[in-house]
């Protein structure tokens, strides 16, 4: 039987394998299964991103430049409305344990006021599901992939997913209030949320997230 040890040598023999292949998409290399206390134990490494899916370790290489941008400009205008509004805390690529052997990493996520009074902020991650989880999907994203991640989101307590697509340049709005609705918003038209914000209305041009200048 393997030991602790072993399962996480095997872990880091695959993510020196992932450094060295980075082609800027997720990469078929198998992984053992982790509990979230191995999870916890795994040593951070520069340009990969962990995530623990149902005890199957996802590793990602950084994302590409445009995407990180996209991010950026969502976070300074979502973080600006939550701020200026006093309605909790908006984060950037933070770990979100999601269940015993769960943990997300949105790209951006809003913590509202109840849910942030009872986090540690000095430690990793944080438990419970934010309010709202952002995703900018990637080429590399499958669709079944990305499908578990929003089910895992919502069946967590999340109010709301955004899955960001800069190639299609839409967002897709997945909600667990009022039925659990669906729709999208395209580019040029604006997205407009107040249900997450207690009535005040955020309003978000995708057509100044999407064109991004260099």
């Amino acid at each position: 039987m393997a030991t602790r040890r072993d399962v996480l040598s095997d872990v880091m023999e695959n993510v020196a394998e992932i450094k060295a292949r980075r082609e800027g998409k997720k990469l078929p290399v198998p992984v053992p299964v982790l509990t979230f206390e191995e999870f916890e134990r795994l040593p951070e490494e520069e340009g990969i991103r962990y995530e623990l899916d149902e005890g199957t370790l996802l590793m990602e290489p950084s994302p590409a430049y445009r995407h990180n941008l996209i991010r950026q400009g969502i976070f300074i205008r979502l973080n600006e409305f939550v701020k200026s509004h006093h309605l909790g805390s908006v984060i950037e690529e933070m770990d979100f344990r999601l269940g015993p052997n769960t943990v997300r990493n949105p790209d951006v996520a809003f913590v509202n006021n109840e849910h942030l009074k009872k986090i540690d902020l000095d430690r990793t991650p944080v438990e419970g599901a934010p309010a709202l989880a952002i995703e900018v999907i990637s080429p590399g994203n499958l669709a079944q992939d990305t499908a578990k991640k929003v089910h895992q989101y919502l069946s967590a307590g999340s109010q709301a997913v955004w899955l960001v697509y800069p190639s299609l340049q839409l967002v897709e709005i997945h909600s667990s209030v009022q039925g659990g609705r669906l729709r999208e918003v395209r580019e040029p038209d604006l997205l407009e949320e107040s249900d997450l914000f207690g009535g005040a209305k955020f309003v978000l041009s995708l057509t100044e997230i999407f064109h991004v200048s260099k």
